[in-house]
């Protein structure tokens, strides 16, 4: 058995809730696939009306494979690129030149362990903070899914109202893709589309309406 977050919308508010499901182990994508199913087949069971939609290149589903942040791109650089690039430390960066690497390459880069403390991020010259935790990653993603993807195919996320990443453990991570996708369900909600955020007005919002 293994957990696993989802998450959704209550009361105006992005939450998320661990659900409990047999875990299928290995790495092959059939593998993965089953331990999805088992995932939304929990998240079903606590909730009848449950729309769950995987979003990863794992799932099955086409529309969670375009919002995989592995498929996203923003300023025609990877979003993951854009993430690592953007640290700021104590010791060092931002690293401008892994927005020119291969995601694993930028991901895994020493620099990103060995300059101290992680300080701010920063992106097109405009520094984000650390709180809320996951307000950099957000706002980027949300960006790059509206850079990336048709406006049809944004309105289409409203048609699911539970969000997963198996990978996602956030015993070991803070970021994940899944609550990115819950906000933009929750924004589209309120706004019938995707604005353009600017970043003080993402950072409030991201304050009011995201638990972390």
């Amino acid at each position: 058995m293994a957990e696993r977050p989802a998450f959704f919308i209550r009361q105006g508010k992005v939450v998320s809730k661990l659900y409990s499901f047999e875990w299928f182990a290995g790495f092959a994508a059939s593998q993965k696939q089953k331990s999805i199913e088992s995932l939304h087949h929990a998240i079903r069971e606590a909730d009848a009306i449950a729309k769950p939609l995987e979003i990863s290149t794992k799932g099955k589903e086409a529309m969670g494979q375009k919002l995989s942040a592995f498929n996203l791109r923003l300023n025609n650089y990877a979003l993951e690129n854009i993430f690592q690039s953007a640290k700021v430390f104590e010791d060092g960066g931002p690293f401008l030149d892994l927005l020119d690497v291969t995601p694993k390459e930028a991901r895994r880069d020493e620099r990103l362990h060995a300059s101290g403390k992680l300080r701010a991020f920063r992106y097109l010259n405009e520094d984000f903070p650390l709180t809320p935790k996951t307000v950099f990653y957000d706002y980027i993603y949300i960006a790059a899914v509206k850079e990336s993807l048709t406006a049809d195919e944004i309105n289409a996320i409203s048609n699911y109202n539970y969000f997963t990443d198996i990978e996602f453990n956030p015993q070991k991570s803070i970021n994940t893709q899944a609550r990115a996708a819950a906000i933009i369900k929750l924004i589209l909600d309120e706004c019938g589309c995707l604005p353009d955020f600017q970043k003080g007005d993402f950072i409030q919002y991201h304050k009011e309406h995201i638990l972390e």
